[in-house]
């Protein structure tokens, strides 16, 4: 069986550790260009999901090499906007996921 590793900044690593999957902390993209290529190389891996932001900091010639592998899959996930609250975080990642805008009260 694969493992899931999601590679993710410190304040988001927890959540994910509670969700089971192994989690490799990161402070920036920079950190997180070179975490990724062994993390490809690695046989036991099936899943990586690393921030979108992240993502979005990487080369050419890595983003190439992750489009032609077809495992570990690699998958971006949503980074926390800066300047809104966890609330709207959450309604955010709803409406992408359902396609409506749920409102969360307290």
């Amino acid at each position: 069986m694969y493992k899931i590793v999601v590679i993710t900044d410190p304040d988001t690593g927890d959540g994910f550790r509670l969700a089971g999957a192994s989690v490799i902390e990161v402070q920036n993209p920079e950190e997180a260009s070179k975490i990724i290529p062994p993390v490809l190389n690695d046989e036991e891996i099936g899943i990586v999901a690393v921030r979108e932001d992240f993502m979005a900091c990487l080369d050419k010639t890595l983003l190439s090499r992750i489009e032609q592998c077809y495992r570990p899959i690699i998958i971006p996930i949503p980074a926390p906007r800066i300047g809104g609250t966890m609330g709207s975080y959450i309604e955010f990642l709803l409406k992408k996921a359902i396609g409506y805008n749920i409102v969360m009260r307290s």
